[in-house]
């Protein structure tokens, strides 16, 4: 997992049949500074982040784990919204 600061979110009337009713956000990765590194990509958001706070974000096969989300075509998501870090 990653920490990422949500900069936006994405409207996409159009999309991929397992993409209905996801909320889209972008995100942008931070370090545990909060220094920003890469470039900004879109996550689904499983946990209902808003634009500004601070979030976990899983890649890959393991945002597919769950079983209402096998086969679904998502690379990035969101997981945890974080309170604090140390």
């Amino acid at each position: 997992m990653k920490i990422a600061k949500v900069t936006g979110s994405v409207v996409s009337t159009k999309k991929e049949e397992g993409l209905v009713g996801s909320k889209l956000m972008i995100v942008r990765f931070e370090t545990s500074t909060g220094a920003p590194y890469g470039n900004e990509e879109v996550a689904v958001d499983y946990v209902g982040a808003g634009v500004g706070e601070l979030v976990l974000v899983a890649s890959g096969s393991a945002v597919r784990t769950r079983e209402a989300n096998h086969g679904k075509p998502v690379d990035l998501a969101i997981v945890g919204i974080i309170d604090y870090v140390n």
